[in-house]
């Protein structure tokens, strides 16, 4: 039986403990209202630019530019994979890296080899105990995800595609949808798909000012950056969402442990009480 002295340390460790996991919560809390506004904000323009650029795919000749363009071999495919640089968010970077594992395994596009990238250090140590190295790791630039930094990931992607490195991109990550919920996500980013339903919606041809080359030269890669960066804000959402919940759950369970170690305690010195009590009784009781 633990002695009463162990049992308080452990109970003021475990208070300790509490103590981080609640100013952790806080500091999650804050960041997660201030990327749950962000994403909410970068939605609309996201969406109503894949809506218009799938449109513009279904409509236009695949020549017209190398993003359109579906290659014919089916050699390397790029995943880019979204996780974080901080660890104690639950299941938030073992999820996306599960998603990323299972699609490269099952080849279900019939890619010859795939060239994983990813982004956050934990993501990669997920896919390494996974038996899936990455190619390629971007580290700490999770925390403060900037449209500066997805573009010079999406001008990376855009570049790679054009010079036939890699026959298409998929992007892995954490979709938010709230503090509690967060699903991962498996979008193509490159070629970008037509949106065959809308073909008799909108029957008519686009007009392009300048000129065709020039609209596409520049909303086209301009699509890339914007969908990375979106899907930036929505794994910065997620983590935070993640980490908030996982603190929350970690603070619980160590208020059930202090009060769990407390009865312990309790009992612990209610028995050495009682027998201090019998030894002075049958002292007393010897001497008279």
């Amino acid at each position: 039986m633990a002695n009463l002295k162990d049992i308080k340390k452990r109970i003021t460790s475990v208070k300790s403990t509490q103590q981080i996991t609640k100013a952790m919560k806080m500091v999650a809390a804050a960041r997660f209202r201030k990327a749950g506004q962000a994403i909410e904000a970068a939605r609309p323009y996201a969406a109503k630019m894949q809506q218009v650029l799938a449109s513009l795919a279904l409509r236009e000749d695949p020549a017209a530019h190398p993003l359109l363009q579906k290659h014919d071999r089916r050699g390397k495919a790029l995943v880019l994979v979204l996780s974080s640089d901080r660890g104690l968010c639950g299941g938030f970077n073992l999820n996306v890296a599960k998603a990323a594992e299972q699609f490269v395994r099952s080849n279900a596009d019939g890619f010859d080899s795939y060239e994983v990238v990813v982004i956050g250090r934990k993501g990669r140590e997920q896919l390494k105990t996974r038996g899936l190295i990455a190619d390629k790791v971007y580290e700490d630039v999770t925390a403060d995800a900037t449209y500066a930094t997805a573009a010079l990931i999406g001008q990376e992607i855009v570049h790679g595609y054009e010079q036939g490195e890699v026959d298409a991109v998929y992007l892995v990550y954490n979709a938010f949808f709230s503090a509690i919920r967060q699903e991962v996500t498996v979008d193509q980013l490159l070629p970008i798909i037509p949106a065959e339903a809308e073909a008799e919606v909108f029957p008519v041809q686009p007009l392009y000012e300048p000129a065709r080359g020039e609209v596409l030269s520049s909303i086209l890669p301009k699509h890339v950056e914007v969908q990375i960066y979106r899907a930036f804000l929505e794994s910065l959402a997620s983590e935070h969402g993640a980490r908030m919940s996982a603190m929350e759950s970690a603070s619980k369970n160590a208020s059930e442990m202090i009060a769990a170690l407390t009865l312990q305690y309790n009992r612990v010195r209610q028995a050495v009480i009682t027998t201090e009590l019998v030894e002075i009784i049958s002292g007393a009781s010897s001497v008279q």
